[in-house]
Order: C-alpha cells, then structure tokens, then sequence
C-alpha cells in the first residue's frame, strides 16, 4: 500500500509542476521527491535494494506526470502544418532576409 501512495503522489506532484511552472521547476521537484520517497521507505522498513528500485519508480513517474501535463497544456501550439505550409507560427519568427535585397 505503502509503494501505490508513493507512485500515486509522484505522478500528482508531476501533473501539478507540469500544469503550473516551467521544466525548471522539475530539477527541483525530483530530488524532492527521491528524498520523500526514501524516507518514508526506510521508515516503512523496506530493504536498501526495494527502496532504490522504488524511489527510480517514483521519479520516473513524477517525470511521465510532468511530461502529460506540459503535452495536454501546450497541445493546440504543436502544429505539424506550420512546417508544411512554410509559414511561421505565431510563436516563431522568420528572420530570413531576401538575397536580391
């Protein structure tokens, strides 16, 4: 039980940094997490190799979180048609200047 509250907290901490603050905000959040997870493991009793493999779990979890929230918050600004069409989109600018100018 132990082990899915740690899973499941990863990955809420990891939606909620990826809904609310920029990637930076996730080379702060993992080690937290990692130093949360391994203290409530050691307390729980859980042997060095089980705690390690689950601290990796839950950082990786914290991480597939924050990847999902910043692709459902910033998918209508992916396009593929913007690099067909050669226009720029509204977040790009085209700073190619003419050759006969």
């Amino acid at each position: 039980m132990t082990i899915i509250l740690a899973l499941l907290g990863s990955a809420i901490i990891g939606l909620g940094t990826g809904l609310f603050f920029r990637v930076w905000a996730i080379v702060l959040v993992s080690p937290a997490i990692a130093v949360l997870a391994a203290i409530v493991f050691q307390a729980s009793g859980f042997g060095f190799f089980a705690g390690v493999s689950v601290v990796i779990g839950c950082l990786f979890v914290g991480q597939i979180g924050y990847l999902l929230a910043a692709f459902c918050l910033h998918k209508g600004d992916i396009s593929v048609q913007d690099e067909a069409d050669g226009d720029p989109s509204e977040h790009c600018h085209q700073d190619v200047h003419d050759k006969h100018q």
